[in-house]
């Protein structure tokens, strides 16, 4: 990878080599300063030629059958004539950091089948660092043709909020005869979700996946419109038989056309990157806090001082940030 440039790269990229791509995405994921000057560059030579796809966000609780719909969704996808990206984000192995959860390995079919790209990605320490290089791979994916990016997240904690951050639209699957239908789900993804899918719809499961349909269609109805004027659907799946799945991609193009045609979709996506902007901004100011031998040996004292009773966290926050204010001025 030291041996390609930004401009190496970006010439694989435009003319759709995956291997370029590839190559782009892990130097965008890399944590070598030198790297990171490179891949910068390389993300503003993609700039331009990115932007042209729909964004769709995948989340769901674990054991939902989050791979499985992927394969089946993206196959749909790439029979229509679509090129399909899928950025999988897993959780890091806290012993090699790496992605434990294998999600190439578990779309077999997909991985195969061409003008689909996968790509599963470690979380790595941090929500924000994952998001912002997935963000960037995004844009990666867009420059190299793929005219619609699949982002699945974990399922769990705050990662649903991140992926909604960067996506036009937020699916998320759900499962059925699981007790009570709205346990085990907070509120709070359910009023991001743009459409609510209830998957394993198949066999036995049939009539209580239909109940779960009309229960949570009735949740919908009790939370705030959306601004975009979007009213979410809820509907029901199967993966395995195919039931439905022409409808997801069916829903996906209703909302990009509604979207598209009010302005929220264009708006959306400037007021997420203002708040990239702000995010990115405030991990640059932390990074470069705590990679301070100086500002460390502050840090210290002030925990110490804590310690002792002298100070409270509030008092030592504004201190060190004082310290920290006269530290950039010698930058």
């Amino acid at each position: 990878m030291d041996s390609l440039t930004a401009e190496m790269l970006f010439t694989g990229i435009e003319k759709g080599d995956i291997t370029a791509l590839s190559s782009g995405i892990t130097l965008v994921e890399s944590e070598t300063p030198k790297h990171g000057i490179e891949a910068q560059k390389l993300v503003q030579l993609c700039l331009p030629k990115s932007g042209h796809s729909i964004r769709v966000g995948i989340t769901g609780v674990p054991g939902v059958g989050k791979s499985t719909f992927i394969e089946s969704f993206g196959k749909l996808l790439a029979e229509e004539g679509r090129k399909v990206a899928v950025l999988a984000i897993d959780p890091s192995s806290s012993v090699s950091g790496g992605s434990i959860l294998g999600d190439k390995t578990r779309m077999n079919d997909l991985a195969v089948t061409e003008n689909v790209f996968i790509r599963p990605s470690a979380a790595g320490s941090t929500l924000g660092g994952v998001a912002r290089k997935t963000r960037e791979s995004i844009l990666l994916c867009e420059a190299a043709g793929f005219n619609i990016i699949l982002i699945e997240t974990v399922g769990v904690g705050q990662s649903e909020t991140v992926v909604k951050s960067m996506v036009d639209f937020f699916l998320l699957l759900m499962l059925s005869g699981a007790g009570d239908e709205l346990q085990g789900i907070k509120k709070g993804i359910m009023e991001m979700a743009d459409a609510l899918v209830i998957t394993k719809a198949d066999g036995d499961n049939v009539v209580k996946a239909k109940i779960a349909s009309r229960e949570y269609k009735n949740a919908l109805h009790l939370f705030p419109a959306n601004h975009n004027d979007w009213i979410p659907k809820v509907f029901t799946c199967s993966a395995i038989t195919g039931e439905n799945i022409s409808k997801v991609l069916e829903v996906i193009d209703s909302f990009e056309n509604q979207t598209k045609l009010n302005g929220y979709f264009e708006k959306s996506r400037i007021e997420q990157d203002k708040m990239w902007l702000s995010e990115t901004l405030k991990e640059m100011i932390l990074s470069g806090f705590y990679s301070s031998p100086e500002l460390m040996e502050a840090l210290k004292q002030s925990e110490n001082k804590m310690d002792r009773g002298e100070i409270t966290s509030f008092q030592a926050a504004e201190e060190l940030f004082e310290i920290y204010k006269k530290h950039a001025g010698k930058i």
